[in-house]
């Protein structure tokens, strides 16, 4: 028998950072007590101490039994099943303390233990440093609580990624919640973009939140992104859709160009100047008046008589009584109606159409209709933000910024749920380039990320950070450039295949949650800095609530049990209860189940609500066993 009772073999095999351990004769796998603490002995995921003088080599078993003996030492192997495959992840001394990576290897014959909580607690134990925030505790230790290092789980972006019901929304809420203790980190900086309003009911006696559609009575604000913010780039696609790259997109951005000219002629801007103007200058100018312009020069007929085509020569609609039928509005959105045009030889009065070298009438009647949608409002008529007809703003980009950056509230969420889906990608991609481009500029200034750093927190990515999205080109800036800046970012999925490769692997730390598809699985191993393969195995088999965290932000991988948070901290994200359990003699009196008792139904609400695009009436009370249990799902 082994008189230590930690050591568990001897290596016999080092390949780089992979080490085959042979288990002692006397080493008894399965529960084994230490000091009166138990131990799964051999278990995937498990640690392992190999002792190199003053320093310890720490690394993680991924592979027990036949499959981890050598290869060339399969066939000789009687027992072939007491062998164990471990991945080095880093060392530490008594006095050094954890470091990741290696600086010597072990050599064959070195003794290899199991690590104790006693070697736990000097790797983890650091509760009351700030530097490190509590997410849950270790699935093999509860008493050795999980800590992230907040300056790399923020600066060295992140992702949490898990199928739906694995608790996702669960576990961002939780962390979230820790980054914003005003105890702790009160200067703390999070923007939330949020394309399912889940997080304003988690998050908020500490967030200021946006909506398309607020709910003042509960402090929400209007959501606002100006158009003049968007570079051409962003801009054309958003309002014009798909046109030429050749004369006639030149001519429309010459057209931007001269109309923010105009704007800046009229209200001057500090840092602008009109010899250095170019189109993608954040600058307010009218894009009514680009619409009724570009309208009016495709669509206006005239009368010939004029011998010109000016407005004073335009044929408009009249009626018997020779009123104008439909003079038009720049502002509204509404053309004006002209006449047809009219060629008949006998007739003195001939009318003309306008000659155009454009060919855009189709983009610009969609972006005519666009104006007048008002479910566009929040961007083409952007409350102060919004210019009248001459470029002047009665707010400017600083209040945006102050708003969404500099709130005295340490998270901000942008509730996207109204966006139309025909422009989700681009805009969010707009609104990360508008905060990307603020801080860079502002970066050697208090205001800017290197003083006060931003983390960027992106639910569902997946749905808008495909290949070459809007969305994509500037979150792959943020993955490969934000670092230095002070621009972090976490993103949050449900289909990490779906998301660019390259952003995925910017995420120095990850958060797996349960993830059933092999896809999804092979996507997050190769992003995962370090060689788990048999750690990542286990992802179909988590709890609901559980993931493995590996990266720069922890000092080992660690299989972890999420600390839920309480009820009201539970993102709207539960999932529906199909039957609601209750006292059996006395019923449950609550919303929700196939079980319960119903009246006639009336559905008139339900299309009121649809109508006016509000998720809930505001007379209903929403009972608290609503939220209780729904950690799981996301």
């Amino acid at each position: 028998m082994n008189r230590d009772p930690t050591l568990l073999g001897t290596v016999e095999d080092v390949s780089g950072a992979t080490l085959r351990i042979k288990l002692g004769s006397g080493t008894v796998s399965g529960l084994s007590f230490i000091e009166g603490q138990g131990y799964r002995v051999g278990q995937v995921g498990g640690f392992v101490r190999i002792p190199l003088g003053f320093v310890n080599l720490y690394g993680v078993i991924s592979q027990v039994g036949a499959s981890a003996v050598p290869e060339r030492l399969a066939a000789l192997e009687e027992h072939g099943n007491r062998w164990m495959t471990v991945q080095l992840v880093g060392e530490g001394g008594p006095t050094s303390g954890f470091d990741r990576g290696i600086s010597q290897f072990p050599t064959v014959g070195d003794p290899a233990h199991v690590v104790t909580e006693h070697d736990l607690k000097a790797i983890y134990g650091r509760p009351s440093d700030p530097r490190y925030v509590r997410v849950g505790q270790l699935a093999s230790a509860s008493s050795i609580p999980a800590l992230v290092e907040i300056d790399k789980l923020v600066t060295r972006h992140s992702a949490v990624v898990g199928t739906t019901g694995s608790g996702k929304s669960t576990t961002v809420s939780g962390i979230l919640t820790a980054l914003s203790d005003s105890a702790n980190y009160p200067a703390a900086r999070i923007l939330v973009i949020d394309i399912h309003g889940e997080y304003g009911r988690a998050l908020s006696d500490r967030a200021a939140i946006f909506r398309i559609s607020p709910d003042v009575s509960k402090g929400e604000r209007p959501l606002y992104i100006p158009y003049w913010a968007l570079t051409a780039d962003e801009l054309l696609p958003v309002i014009l859709g798909s046109i030429s790259d050749g004369g006639d997109r030149g001519a429309v951005l010459d057209r931007v160009l001269e109309l923010k000219r105009q704007a800046i002629t009229t209200t001057p801007r500090r840092g602008l100047a009109e010899d250095t103007l170019n189109v993608d200058a954040p600058t307010p100018f009218s894009v009514h008046r680009l619409w009724y312009e570009l309208h009016c020069e495709m669509r206006a007929t005239h009368f010939e008589s004029a011998g010109s085509q000016s407005v004073a020569s335009w044929a408009l609609e009249t009626d018997n009584s020779g009123s104008i039928v439909q003079p038009g509005s720049m502002m509204a959105g509404i053309p004006p109606r002209f006449r047809a045009p009219k060629d008949e030889k006998n007739d003195p009065e001939k009318i003309r159409l306008s000659r155009s070298p454009l060919n855009i009438s189709r983009p610009i009647d969609g972006l005519g209709s666009k104006i007048r949608d008002t479910r566009f409002d929040f961007l083409l008529r952007p409350g102060p933000y919004c210019p009248d007809a001459d470029g002047i703003v009665e707010s400017d980009l600083d209040e945006l910024l102050a708003d969404w950056l500099g709130d005295a509230r340490p998270v901000t969420i942008l509730d996207l749920s109204g966006v139309p889906p025909s422009v989700q990608s681009e805009l969010v991609g707009a609104v990360l380039r508008i905060v990307y481009d603020a801080l860079f500029w502002a970066r050697n200034i208090p205001e800017g990320g290197r003083e006060r750093p931003l983390m960027v927190v992106l639910e569902e990515a997946h749905s808008y950070l495909g290949d070459n999205t809007g969305a994509a080109i500037a979150v792959r800036k943020i993955a490969k450039e934000g670092r230095k800046y002070g621009i972090g970012m976490m993103l949050v999925s449900q289909r990490p295949a779906e998301i660019d490769q390259t952003i995925l692997s910017q995420c120095g730390t990850i958060f797996a949650m349960r993830l059933s598809n092999a896809t999804d699985r092979g996507h997050v191993k190769g992003a995962a800095s370090d060689n788990l393969d048999g750690l990542f195995a286990m992802l179909p088999i988590l709890r609901t609530g559980e993931a493995i965290i590996v990266g720069e932000a922890v000092n080992l991988p660690i299989r972890t049990l999420i600390a839920r948070p309480n009820p009201s901290r539970r993102p709207d994200s539960s999932d529906p209860k199909v039957v609601v359990p209750g006292d059996e003699e006395q019923g449950y009196e609550g919303p929700g189940g196939w079980n319960q008792d119903r009246g006639p139904s009336d559905y008139a609400e339900a299309v009121e609500l649809w109508r006016s695009q509000r998720g809930r009436p505001d007379r209903v009370v929403v009972d608290e066993r609503d939220s209780e249990g729904g950690g799981g799902a996301a």
